[in-house]
């Protein structure tokens, strides 16, 4: 496993430099991680009937690929940007969505409109405001709940990836999570 990280690591920084033999060999070793990120977010974020496993990790590979590759520390540094591009998909959906059903431009007769699915989450669009709050309140909060709860890192991992104690990442959690909790009620 140690290994595998280790290459993982070594495969994004190549990428990232332009080796296209790297991100070639670099996608399948992470694409089964990003399908369980990404269902991760559907089932405790989102509708998960609105959009497929498969539909959001494709998205948000597509938005990495789409420019260069981001330069990752590490592995865990490349998963918690792939969770941050997964919930920005998963936001312009719902705000999309949103924009839909209040009319936005159309002048077409409901019959012709695209089923949309289910109605747009509401508190998914609540929580993305107030973690955006949170981030430009303390950036440090803000990226331990990034890591946390949207990349999946446990406390350990997060604070091995952001170099910090341990003690430091619980205790910044629990203020994260009594300020979203705040601000969300």
């Amino acid at each position: 496993m140690i290994n595998l990280k280790m290459e993982i690591t070594d495969l994004l920084h190549r990428a990232h430099n332009g080796d296209a033999e790297a991100l070639e060999t670099l996608i399948p070793l992470i694409y089964n991680e990003l399908k369980i990120l990404a269902s991760k977010h559907l089932h405790r974020e989102y509708a998960a009937e609105s959009i497929q496993t498969t539909v959001l990790v494709h998205e948000a590979f597509l938005r990495l690929a789409g420019r260069p590759l981001p330069e990752c520390e590490s592995r865990s540094h490349f998963f918690s940007i792939a969770a941050r591009v997964m919930r920005r998909v998963l936001v312009d959906l719902a705000r999309a969505r949103r924009a839909a059903k209040r009319g936005a431009g159309f002048e077409t007769p409901l019959a012709d409109l695209p089923d949309l699915g289910a109605p747009p989450d509401e508190k998914f669009l609540a929580l993305d405001e107030a973690l955006e709050r949170l981030a430009a309140y303390s950036p440090l909060k803000g990226q331990l709940i990034e890591l946390h709860y949207f990349a999946g890192l446990s406390t350990e991992q997060a604070a091995e990836t952001l170099s910090i104690p341990v003690y430091t990442v619980r205790r910044e959690l629990r203020l994260a999570r009594a300020w979203l909790h705040n601000e969300l009620a």
